[in-house]
């Protein structure tokens, strides 16, 4: 039997790191050969009737709902998740004639861009909200 996983990888919990954790994975199991490189690049539709419409933390992100798609636009509470999906977007559209294979590889070094390797994190730190002190000059 041949596996074709589908994703909807962006979604309004996904984080930077998880998106590089699915890749991770996926390149572990050996399945880049398998995942259809639009996969890597869907973002969640809230439709019109959606149960996630009763989410408040979904709620709070939604634009006005849009008649023609027939959804309600949402924006990532982290404004680098929806510049990293718009991206990924944009390399899967330029690559379409690709290899799977070579579009997994040029996910691979955009990620890298954006998320700093697990390796390179201190556990328990994050530098954006840690505040610090400047000792006077």
């Amino acid at each position: 039997m041949t596996l074709s996983p589908t994703f909807v990888p962006f979604t309004p919990w996904t984080t930077l790191e998880g998106y590089a954790d699915l890749l991770r994975q996926i390149a572990a199991l050996h399945l880049v050969g398998a995942v259809a490189p639009i996969q890597l690049a869907i973002r969640l539709l809230v439709t019109a009737e959606s149960a996630l419409l009763e989410l408040p933390d979904v709620g709070a992100r939604l634009g006005p709902f849009d008649g023609a798609s027939l959804t309600w636009p949402w924006r990532h509470e982290d404004p680098r998740v929806d510049a990293l999906q718009a991206a990924v977007m944009r390399l899967v559209g330029r690559m379409s004639g690709a290899s799977r294979f070579d579009v997994f590889a040029a996910l691979l070094e955009l990620v890298r861009g954006v998320v700093r390797p697990a390796s390179d994190r201190v556990p328990g730190s994050d530098p954006g909200r840690t505040p610090g002190l400047t000792p006077p000059t």
